[in-house]
C-alpha cells in the first residue's frame, strides 16, 4: 500500500467560496476565466471544490495589492 500523506486544507464547495470572499458565482467564474482567480479541483464527474489555502491566499493578494496602492 502507498503512503499517503492527507492534504494539509480543506475544500471549499462553492457556496463557502462566496461566502468567504464576498463574490457571487457569476463573478467567481468570470474571474476564474480572465486566469484571475483559482481554479476548482475536481472531486467527482460533476463536484468541484476550491483549496482553502488557495483561496485564503488569493484573499491575501486583495488585501496586499490595496495597501501597495495605497501606499504609492
Amino acid at each position: 500500500m502507498e503512503n499517503v500523506t492527507p492534504p494539509t486544507t480543506r475544500l471549499l464547495r462553492r457556496e463557502e467560496v462566496e461566502h468567504v470572499t464576498g463574490l457571487s458565482r457569476s463573478t467567481i467564474y468570470d474571474a476564474m476565466a480572465a486566469g484571475r482567480f483559482p481554479r476548482p479541483v475536481p472531486l467527482t464527474a460533476t463536484a468541484r471544490a476550491w483549496p482553502e489555502d488557495e483561496i485564503l491566499a488569493w484573499i491575501a493578494g486583495r488585501i496586499a495589492a490595496r495597501d501597495s496602492a495605497e501606499a504609492a
